[in-house]
């Protein structure tokens, strides 16, 4: 799925994004050598690179 008509960014590279850039998703877009065109996709992206990190960073549980 596209998140960024304008850059053609999809969303699989916005999650690679978030996790080796730790910006919003401006810092991100620059990240991938983009720049956010009309903006109306920057909550979207906001909002996919908070899932994204908040996935990285939850604790696995481990069976005992």
């Amino acid at each position: 799925m596209y998140v960024c008509i304008c850059n053609a960014i999809r969303e699989s590279d916005l999650r690679h994004a978030a996790r080796r850039c730790p910006g919003d998703a401006e810092a991100c877009y620059a990240s991938l050598g983009k720049q956010p065109a009309c903006g109306s996709c920057l909550n979207e992206a906001d909002a996919i690179l908070l899932e994204e990190r908040e996935m990285a960073f939850k604790p696995t549980s481990v069976a005992a």
